[in-house]
């Protein structure tokens, strides 16, 4: 069975490849599901780690509808991945009701050329999954990422053993809550891979800092933030 490790970090990365996992999901910003990683830990992990690396590209956190200049951003960060000899590419587009944008799907797949190419959990919230199946086969898609539409992938197991079962080409991959003490479930159920981040907290101050930096009023799956026009104006005419 393959383990592929979502890394947040070069030390999860190096760490990845030291336990023997076979490949890694390199990103960050794991509170979020993850987003495209720096040009920097691209580097560096490119220079550092030797198994197989899949790179997310995702361009923030929210939902998986993108705008053109979204696209856009996403197809140069495809290209850097291609130049810097990365192994796959781990990405999707929804509409907003929910269905797979498969002609932006295809855009991204085609940027990817011979790169190995994943459907990742955008699959968990698309409507009808057994029908969309055959459709990202069709484009190209060679792994869905999935925890079965459920919290994790133990509970959603039974959907994910049909859509195993009904795939021609396409490698069904479970991924969320896998851990040790439930990574058998799915090797006896067949599966031939994994995903799983395997992560550990750390402590790195002796103790919490007066102001917190984190901000649950952002962490929305519907909604994303951005900068108002009307309220920055306002600002600037006080100031000015």
């Amino acid at each position: 069975m393959l383990v592929e490790v979502c890394a947040n970090s070069l030390q999860s990365a190096i760490n990845a490849q030291e336990a023997g996992a076979n490949r890694i999901e390199l990103c960050s910003e794991l509170a979020v599901g993850g987003i495209t990683p720096s040009y920097g830990l691209l580097k560096a992990v490119r220079q550092k780690v030797s198994i197989p690396i899949h790179v997310l590209i995702r361009p923030r956190s929210g939902d998986f509808t993108y705008s053109e200049e979204e696209i856009k951003m996403m197809l140069q960060n495809i290209e850097l991945c291609v130049d810097l000899g990365f192994d796959g590419i781990v990405s999707g587009v929804l509409f907003s009701d929910f269905r797979v944008d498969l002609k932006r799907t295809q855009q991204l797949i085609k940027s990817a050329g011979n790169l190995h190419f994943t459907f990742h959990r955008a699959f968990d919230w698309v409507v009808n999954p057994v029908e969309v199946l055959p459709e990202l086969e069709a484009i190209g898609v060679d792994t869905i990422l999935s925890s079965g539409q459920q919290n994790s992938a133990l509970e959603g197991i039974e959907l994910l053993k049909v859509l195993s079962e009904k795939s021609t080409s396409v490698t069904i991959m479970p991924g969320g809550g896998i851990r040790n003490n439930n990574i058998k479930v799915f090797k006896k159920a067949g599966f031939s891979a994994a995903h799983l981040s395997g992560a550990k907290f750390s402590k790195t101050l002796p103790s919490p800092p007066k102001v917190s930096m984190n901000s649950s009023s952002f962490l929305k799956d519907d909604e994303i933030a951005i900068s108002d026009l009307d309220s920055i104006r306002q600002i600037v005419k006080v100031v000015k």
